[in-house]
């Protein structure tokens, strides 16, 4: 039988496989422990996915090169390798323990691999047998000292990480929380002695003490004029520590959400910001890194000691093991894996010393001694500096300040994504309200203006242009296009492809963080600060626009559209009414500077809440209903209605859409088979073109859908996000829980222990 594979390619392959692979390792561990950090402050899909293509390559390859290692141990050896040479090869199986153990900035790429952590461990044993038993196989070894060295620290590193994977499954962090089992009173004894009393005709009575708030959450707020950077990570901590059980839907009692809202009630809005983007950050690194393995007394003395024993074995090999026996190239390959596993620690132990963890634990306590509070305060001192490059970045554009933090230190990616029907339907291409460059951007655009080639570079533009079209590559690229089209098709990828190329990407302004701040906080201030009712807050929240239109004259014109129609049916009324209004007064010179402002809050908002509809509808799972065919009914209507018009202008189409006459409700003519709902949509706007504060009205009714969507999403799929760049969605729950909005406040205050007192 003939070979297919030719021996020159065969030959390489023999020699190369068990090289390039560790070499292929220990690449993906340095490029997982730099960039893997960098997931949280995007929202790219592309960048996601080649995350997840190395997180999986990672452990393929380590995986991989253990079992070539050990398959090639009962080889014959080789005319041209030298003679001890297996020992060397014998010696690699370690590193690739290390590899496997994975760095500290990522353990888990889905909250669903913590949960494996069973899987994990059964892993580590089949490794280590395997380690084992290539070793076997090369005694007597030179370098076995090393090995054993290299072995030890190898599975420290493994059994690091799936620690952090057991501690990070659900059902471990829930009762991680649970406090000791709490019976209460002695029911049977107070009666008892109640009833003697009774009979000994003593009067009597039972009242209940309530017992003595933690010191720990009974703090007094802080949260007057501007926090600290080190105070926003120390207030942050401390929320984290008390409302992280809302991932595990644990309860509160109305000690922590009157403490909370008393705090939040006294933030600046900014400050509230950068609290709760410090105590997301806290949620993805437990659930997505070693943080809580590493960050104590145990993680400290396991990584000194993993560490320990990796720089003594190089010390050993280096300067006790000869080397004249081995291939030159493979020992460069153990120096290459030697750095890289101590440089790998090196950089993890300085992402430690910076994270926002170590500022945490230089929290000063009443319980520390002067010495240890100095100590404390003179480290957070000299480290908070780092601190400032982590701050969010304000950037002056147009009349709004738009998030422009530099993304190496972004906590979260600082954009709010947003997709829009009209657009859909004319496939046309995202635009922002605000341009920010970054910059890299600003320093070519600044250096072009200080050449004065702009005008060259436009004439450069023309000039192309008019070739592209001369030789009808225009015709080609849509000729290929098509083509594009099918293939996406054929395999499923449409919706995929539609989020990489429909989906805007307008970053967060400050007005816009300010405005919801403030509905917020009054939606709170709705609340009796006596009651201990959880029903109370319950009913705030889950408003969807009924509480906008109180006292409002048009509101029985206007609450139909809210209540009358299932939540799903209403965001797309609201979305589309907005886009047309918004495009009809596109000229907005005419418009004061708040009703701009309350334009482009609907604006932004509306396509959100679109976005989350229809292409993250596990967030809104609980509220979407039927949206998703809604959608795409409304698609087909609006689809067919544009067909009459020439070209794909949003602002022409929606004009078009408003001149059509709606006397008559669409239900009436069309019957409910298709759901579609274009031209309800066009009766709201038109009922909302009457009114002079319609931007306004518009603004605060989007706030109030996005609470109620926010408030019905469910903990664990907020906590899925924040791998994936964060939302703003997510910001909004847990801004509510901090204001006590919710119905996760269910332990009344007074609550306590019965004693029984003689009256006189």
């Amino acid at each position: 039988m003939v070979n297919p594979i030719p021996p020159k390619f065969k030959k390489l392959w023999d020699d190369w496989n068990i090289r390039g692979v560790m070499l292929f390792s220990l690449s993906m561990q340095t490029f997982l422990i730099l960039f893997a950090p960098l997931r949280k402050g995007t929202a790219n899909k592309l960048i996601i996915m080649l995350l997840w293509s190395v997180y999986l390559l990672a452990d393929w390859a380590a995986n991989f090169a253990v079992g070539i290692i050990s398959d090639s141990q009962g080889d014959p050896p080789d005319a041209s390798t030298p003679s001890d040479n297996s020992d060397l090869l014998a010696f690699w199986p370690p590193f690739l323990l290390l590899h496997l153990g994975g760095p500290d900035t990522i353990t888990a790429f889905a909250l669903e691999d913590n949960e494996l952590w069973l899987r994990h461990l059964l892993g580590l044993i089949f490794q280590a047998v395997a380690a084992v038993y290539v070793f076997l196989q090369s005694i007597p070894n030179k370098l076995a000292i090393p090995t054993i060295l290299m072995f030890v620290s190898g599975t420290i590193k493994y059994l690091e990480r799936t620690r952090a994977l057991y501690l990070a499954s659900l059902d471990r962090f829930r009762d991680s929380m649970l406090k000791e089992p709490d019976p209460g009173p002695n029911y049977a004894k107070l009666m008892d002695e109640y009833a003697s009393k009774k009979e000994a005709k003593h009067p009597a009575k039972i009242i209940t003490i309530e017992e003595p708030v933690n010191s720990y959450v009974k703090t007094e707020a802080s949260g007057v004029g501007e926090l600290s950077n080190l105070e926003v990570v120390l207030q942050a901590h401390r929320y984290f520590e008390i409302f992280k059980g809302l991932i595990v839907d644990l309860i509160f009692s109305f000690h922590e959400r009157d403490e909370s809202r008393d705090f939040f009630g006294k933030l600046r809005q900014e400050d509230a910001l950068r609290v709760i983007e410090v105590e997301l950050n806290f949620i993805y690194e437990v659930f997505y890194t070693k943080i809580q393995v590493v960050h104590s007394v145990r993680g400290h003395i396991s990584r000194f000691v993993s560490f320990s024993l990796v720089v003594v074995a190089f010390s050993l090999f280096h300067f006790k093991v000869k080397k004249n026996n081995f291939d030159h190239f493979d020992v460069k390959i153990t120096y290459a894996l030697f750095w890289g596993a101590i440089g790998l620690d090196t950089v993890a132990f300085f992402m430690l010393v910076f994270s926002d963890w170590t500022f945490a634990a230089l929290r000063i306590s009443s319980n520390d001694s002067k010495l240890l509070q100095k100590i404390k305060s003179t480290v957070a001192s000299v480290l908070s500096w780092f601190l400032i490059f982590k701050r969010p970045r304000w950037y002056q554009c147009q009349n709004q300040k738009v998030l422009d933090t530099p993304f190496l230190f972004r906590r979260w990616c600082g954009y709010v994504s947003g997709y829009n029907l009209v657009r859909y339907c004319l496939k046309g291409r995202p635009t922002r309200i605000h341009q920010v460059h970054n910059c890299f951007q600003r320093a070519i655009w600044g250096t072009i203006h200080y050449l004065k080639i702009d005008k060259f570079i436009e004439n450069v533009g023309l000039a192309i242009a008019k070739i592209s079209q001369f030789l009808c590559i225009r015709e080609v690229i849509h000729f290929l296009g098509f083509i594009r089209g099918k293939f996406i098709e054929i395999f499923g990828l449409t919706d995929f492809v539609d989020e990489i190329k429909y989906v805007s990407h307008e970053p967060l302004t400050k007005e816009l963080w300010e405005f919801i701040f403030t509905e917020l906080k009054k939606k709170s201030g709705e609340l009796d600060p006596s009651s201990s009712e959880p029903e109370a807050a319950k009913k705030i929240s889950s408003a969807r626009g009924d509480r906008i239109l109180q006292d409002k004259p048009y509101r029985e014109k206007l609450l139909p559209y809210v209540t009358e129609v299932a939540y799903d049916e209403s965001l797309l009324l609201w979305h589309i009414a907005t886009e047309l209004l918004y495009h009809h007064e596109d000229d907005h010179q005419h418009i004061s500077g708040d009703d701009n402002n309350h334009r482009e809050f609907s604006k932004v908002l509306s396509d959100y809440m679109l976005y989350l509809l229809v292409m993250q509808p596990s967030m809104m799972s609980a509220v979407a209903g039927i949206g998703k065919i809604r959608f795409r009914d409304t698609c087909a209507e609006t689809n067919r209605f544009f067909k009459r018009l020439k070209g794909n202008q949003e602002k022409e189409a929606c004009t078009k859409i408003l001149d059509v006459n709606t006397y008559v409700k669409p239900v009436t003519v069309k019957g409910d088979r298709s759901k579609s709902v274009l031209f309800d949509a066009s009766m709201l706007a038109k009922e909302l073109k009457k009114l002079d504060d319609k931007w306004e009205l518009l603004s605060k009714m989007w706030v109030e859908l996005l609470s109620y969507a926010a408030c019905n999403c469910s903990a664990r799929t907020h906590a899925q996000q924040v791998s994936k760049g964060g939302e703003l969605i997510t910001f909004v729950w847990l801004l509510m829980a901090h204001f006590g909005l919710g119905d996760q406040f269910q332990i009344n205050k007074g609550q306590g222990r019965a004693k029984l007192i003689v009256t006189k």
